[in-house]
């Protein structure tokens, strides 16, 4: 129709003009006047047609491909993660037993001795005065103990011969039995004061490995003075400090994964104690777990993640790249089909726990989901797509 305007619009045109010519003189402005009316009329009514067809409806944007993956239910475990330190199994903390100042050091940390080897010197001089006292004061009561002994005999024989009476006989068995006891107390006295020289050299409780030596030559130290540590190499335990409200689920036996501050994995191990008491201070409960340590992955004291499994339950997962994150909350996209074809709709979800290569999924997702897992970038909320179902066993990224 446009194009047989056109033509018609032309062909007036083109009489209209060679009219002019030939007329031009012989016209008069009347008649002149009507033509290019009617030129003017058929100019306003033919751009209608170009303006009808480009106002027409337009077909809309043509639909996105994208993988699809559909969202699976999987076991996944509840758990909890902690701080733990862990500490020796067979570890001694070593105080001195006696006061008095250092005299020498005869080890250094990071030595391997066995039991019985000398650590520390503490000046003994004091109580080896004290002991030879002791020594002098007992040679004094032997001599004592002889001299009741020959008196003794003496009123014995006395006695028999009928020179003295029995109550003298008697007085003389007092005195000898009076001095033996004085003697064996001394005696008591002198190995008590011997032991207590001993402990002036301080020495290894057992074979391990000498720790920290936090002393020096010339301290003065007393009883609650740490000296060092020893520690045996190889086993070890985890100090798991749970809050009291998830306490009630403690029980020995549930899985207990460690590991460093790097995420690297120490141990899989379980919980082998739990304490019967909240520590009043942290309101938490101690929980213990056996750390085998054959290659000394791990040392005394050092502090490392224990997550505790409580238990598992199913639910879905969503690929780690098929999420997005905006202003601190995450989202997926999930093709739904609203009658017109599969569209592209932005969804909130609450993530748990990674599962291998997959988050958890708390809530916003169920299984059966069409998860989008490709061109996120390029999507937005009611973008139609065209779907292309991925197998589980893709990746996100389709490759």
């Amino acid at each position: 129709m446009c194009q047989r305007q056109s033509v018609v619009k032309s062909q007036v045109t083109w009489d209209v003009q060679a009219e002019g010519r030939t007329l031009n003189s012989a016209l008069n402005a009347d008649k002149r006047i009507a033509v290019w009316a009617l030129v003017l009329a058929l100019g306003l009514l033919l751009p209608g047609c170009g303006k009808s067809s480009a106002n027409a409806p337009s077909a809309g944007p043509p639909a996105l491909s994208v993988q699809v993956r559909i969202a699976r239910a999987a076991k996944i475990p509840e758990t909890n993660e902690y701080l733990s330190i862990l500490k020796s199994r067979h570890s001694a903390v070593i105080n001195p037993q006696v006061e008095g100042q250092i005299t020498k050091i005869l080890v250094k940390s990071g030595d391997r001795v066995t039991t019985g080897t000398p650590l520390l010197q503490i000046d003994p001089l004091k109580q080896q005065a004290t002991v030879s006292g002791q020594e002098a004061s007992r040679m004094a009561q032997e001599a004592n103990v002889r001299y009741a002994r020959i008196s003794l005999d003496r009123a014995e024989k006395l006695h028999d011969a009928g020179v003295i009476s029995k109550q003298d006989l008697d007085n003389a068995q007092t005195a000898y039995d009076a001095a033996v006891a004085q003697l064996k107390a001394l005696d008591e006295q002198v190995n008590q004061q011997k032991v207590e020289l001993r402990y002036y050299s301080v020495s290894a409780p057992m074979d391990g490995i000498v720790g920290d030596i936090p002393v020096h030559v010339g301290d003065r130290v007393t009883v609650a003075t740490p000296l060092t540590t020893v520690d045996e190499p190889g086993a070890l335990e985890a100090y798991i400090y749970v809050p009291a409200e998830k306490a009630r689920n403690l029980k020995i036996g549930l899985p207990v994964r460690l590991s460093d501050g790097a995420g690297n994995a120490v141990s899989d191990t379980q919980v082998t104690f739990v304490s019967p008491q909240v520590d009043t201070d942290t309101q938490t409960v101690l929980a213990k777990a056996a750390v085998q340590n054959p290659t000394s992955k791990v040392r005394i004291a050092q502090q490392v993640r224990a997550q505790i499994t409580w238990g598992v339950h199913e639910g879905p997962v969503i690929p780690v790249l098929a999420v997005q994150r905006i202003n601190g909350e995450f989202f997926a996209f999930v093709a739904v089909n609203e009658g017109k074809g599969p569209v592209a709709r932005q969804q909130v979800v609450k993530l748990g726990e990674t599962v291998g290569d997959d988050f958890a999924v708390l809530d916003g997702l169920k299984p059966g989901d069409h998860l989008i897992v490709s061109g996120m970038q390029f999507l937005q909320d009611g973008m139609p797509v065209s779907e292309q179902i991925q197998s589980d066993s893709k990746s996100p990224t389709g490759k």
